[in-house]
């Protein structure tokens, strides 16, 4: 194990400033140019070390005109470019890049939480047919196209303008854009920089789940650690809460495809040095990069009306089951965020207010209170986390903390972290079993189109949640507000 002091971890020296941060010091030699800083405890960074994800830190350092530091989140795992749970400001002034290494595959994957006025009581003896019926109103799996088939101009608008227009279209309740990150749109969006390919693969999957760790989740809040964070967000103990885990799918996917390639030309005509082909990168400032961000913000409005319309149908699936309205029943937008995207934000550096280009991948936004991009009631509190946890286990509602702003560009964790392969997983876990373990022992509902997919994102090819948060929560860079208890899940 690592010992308190400087050691070496595959040949990087890493220093441990307290108990749950490390620094992997910054060495000239491998072209590094300022050092890593992961947040962890002594085990999960033995993992790291394991599955040689240091030196994707490391190599996240040396990208022209990252600011302070390479930075890795407790959920740290071996990913493409980044590792994920990776954090990486560029500036544009200092020759600053983007990279959709440093974004991923599936462009604002993120998380929507609606709350409630059910409670466990309301809901005890009805959990199978709750989630039989939302079930049917939600399509899912890898395809998973669903019943809105975007025409032409519907696409281009929805890329160009998010949430907004998918409620122009009819989805959602008034007041949803204002507990959406960006207010449910990404500016800087331009369609005119996204393939037709990547528009054809997503025309038909507006408001569909997906597969993989993409989840539908019916919760209840298990436990309260904030009184004032949650009386806030509208939550208390006993509570029923739906959480939405979902992406841009093919498109996003699409997009990410067609600009690594861009990249990797990008990288050689402007003569960027990088140790990894997966980190190809373009300036800032340079026609390339400008239209990877064009395009990425293109599928991060994509992402935010997919979730939009999945919580719709939800809505209207409870509606219908519960005879009643969803604003009776007080289904409302508790928050609403990304966890792979790439923004323009502002943040001190040095004494000084800069404009960086905040890359995270596989790592959440955690704003401390008094932003103004806040929903008027949080302002105090600090911006909502929604931490979704593994099939199984608890999530989280945190709360972004000024410490983070300072410490990791206002980021924290995204979720646990794989543990294991999804390739590993299914050869080691019997899909059948975990379903019948879940719902037998631990009283879940599953609704799963693929019990090798099940297998995949098992609880045991995680991480423990409870340790990475605990860890976010330790080294500041978010506030615990309540713990979430799995009631019925759906997967793709």
């Amino acid at each position: 194990m690592i010992q308190d002091g400087d050691e070496e971890m595959n040949d990087y020296r890493i220093r441990q400033i307290n108990s749950y941060k490390w620094e992997v010091e910054m060495d000239a030699s491998r072209g590094m140019r300022v050092p890593g800083i992961i947040f962890s405890d002594q085990e999960l960074l033995e993992h790291a070390r394991r599955e040689n994800t240091i030196s994707q830190v490391a190599n996240v350092a040396t990208l022209p005109g990252i600011v302070k530091a390479s930075f890795a989140m407790p959920d740290i795992h071996f990913g493409y470019g980044f590792p994920i749970g990776g954090v990486a400001a560029f500036d544009p002034e200092d020759g600053g890049v983007i990279s959709p290494g440093g974004v991923g595959f599936d462009i604002s994957c993120g998380v929507r939480a609606l709350r409630s006025n059910l409670s466990l009581e309301d809901t005890k003896d009805d959990m199978e047919n709750i989630m039989s019926i939302i079930s049917y109103s939600v399509p899912r799996g890898l395809g998973g196209k669903g019943s809105t088939h975007l025409s032409v101009k519907d696409l281009e608008r929805i890329l160009s303008g998010g949430v907004k227009h998918a409620m122009k279209m009819g989805y959602g309740m008034a007041g949803d854009e204002g507990f959406i990150e960006d207010n449910g749109r990404m500016e800087g969006a331009d369609p005119a920089y996204v393939s037709q390919t990547a528009k054809k693969r997503g025309s038909g999957q507006l408001g569909t789940l997906g597969s993989g760790n993409h989840f539908l989740e019916i919760q209840a809040v298990d436990e309260v650690y904030d009184e004032d964070a949650a009386d806030a967000f509208g939550l208390f103990k006993g509570q029923i809460i739906i959480m939405v885990h979902s992406g841009s799918r093919g498109l996003g996917h699409q997009v990410c495809s067609d600009y690594i390639k861009v990249m990797q030309k990008a990288s050689d005509r402007y003569k960027i040095h990088i140790s990894d082909r997966q980190l190809a990168a373009a300036p800032l400032d340079s026609p390339e990069g400008k239209r990877y961000y064009g395009a990425m913000a293109c599928a991060a409005n994509f992402a935010m009306a997919n979730r939009h319309c999945l919580a719709h149908r939800v809505r209207q699936a409870l509606e219908k089951h519960m005879g009643s309205s969803a604003e009776k029943l007080g289904l409302y937008t508790l928050y609403d965020i990304s966890h792979n995207i790439a923004r323009w934000e502002i943040h001190e550096v040095n004494g000084s207010k800069k404009r960086l280009c905040v890359h995270r991948k596989g790592a959440t936004r955690a704003f401390g209170p008094g932003g103004s991009h806040l929903p008027q009631g949080y302002m105090h509190i600090g911006q909502p986390v929604i931490i979704p946890g593994d099939m199984g286990t608890y999530s989280f509602i945190l709360a972004g903390t000024e410490m983070a702003m300072t410490q990791s560009f206002g980021s924290t964790c995204h979720g646990a972290g794989r543990m294991m392969s999804r390739t590993r997983a299914k050869k080691t876990i019997n899909g059948s079993q975990l379903k019948l373990d879940l719902e037998r022992k631990k009283g879940i509902v599953v609704v799963a189109d693929s019990l090798k997919g099940l297998a995949e994102e098992a609880p045991q090819a995680y991480k423990d949640i409870e340790s990475v948060v605990n860890i976010s929560t330790m080294a500041g860079l978010s506030r615990k507000v309540a713990r979430l208890r799995p009631l019925g899940v759906i997967k793709g």
